[in-house]
């Protein structure tokens, strides 16, 4: 059985309206747990507060009360690493610059930087773009380096908002598929945030439902599809059906 990697035990989160004039909950008493290895998806209305949950596992957003926690294994290895909803690439360096950056911030000696950059590169199919520049690439490439730079930095969490979000349907499946492959070959733990509740079925293990604000945590559904998954294969299976039916009546009430 997997152990827990990630933990929050009834977190509340606020923020102050511009001007002090009070106070907003945008998550309230969150208690959630992702274990080792494991691929969870986020999924709620916009507004719920799945990337205030994202940002307080990153340590980058503080909460008003209750305890996050990630649970290290590896004290050489980074905590968490974070893949924005744009591409988030450095314009001004090249695709192999880019992905060797957070090696770079890491201290690892440079000859190591450039074999692991290399070979996330090669693992997202961008060889030919190693020496190129963002502006030469095109978005579903761009999020392709970033996904390569986050697998890259070998952080024991990876945290997604939306990476896929502002991409055309045809890169998005593509990129789900490519991300599967990065995901099994890495064994990292993940938590995903999305919108679409096909996204969250081609790539989850688990998937929190969360509600209107102030977001709590609704459902946790336990994804049995079979692994490993193709992103268009996997719509006609009836199960795949049913639990998109599930899932849609738990968010329908909390969409509206």
């Amino acid at each position: 059985m997997s152990s827990p990697k990630i933990s929050l035990e009834d977190v509340t989160i606020r923020f102050t309206e511009r001007g002090g004039a009070g106070e907003i909950t945008a998550v309230q008493h969150a208690t959630l747990t992702v274990n080792e290895g494991e691929f969870v998806c986020i999924v709620g209305p916009s507004g719920c507060g799945k990337t205030t949950v994202l940002r307080a596992i990153a340590n980058l957003q503080p909460i008003s009360s209750g305890k996050v926690q990630v649970l290290r294994a590896d004290a050489k290895r980074p905590a968490t690493a974070m893949v924005f909803q744009g591409a988030a690439v450095f314009p001004w360096m090249t695709v192999l610059e880019n992905v060797s950056y957070g090696l770079r911030t890491r201290g690892v000696p440079y000859a190591q930087q450039i074999a692991i950059a290399r070979e996330w590169i090669a693992r997202v199919k961008l060889e030919r773009f190693a020496e190129a520049y963002p502006h030469q690439l095109s978005g579903g490439m761009q999020q392709r380096v970033g996904l390569a730079r986050a697998f890259a930095y070998n952080a024991e969490v990876l945290l997604m908002d939306e990476p896929f979000g502002a991409l055309d349907a045809q890169t998005r499946l593509i990129l789900q598929d490519t991300l599967l492959e990065l995901w099994q070959a890495s064994g990292s733990t993940v938590v995903f945030v999305t919108h679409s509740i096909d996204e969250a079925l081609t790539l989850a293990d688990r998937i929190l439902v969360m509600s209107a604000r102030p977001g709590r945590i609704l459902s946790d559904e336990r994804v049995r599809l079979p692994r490993p998954r193709e992103a268009v294969a996997l719509r006609s299976d009836p199960q795949y059906g049913a639990l998109f039916g599930k899932l849609w009546a738990l968010l329908r009430e909390q969409v509206a």
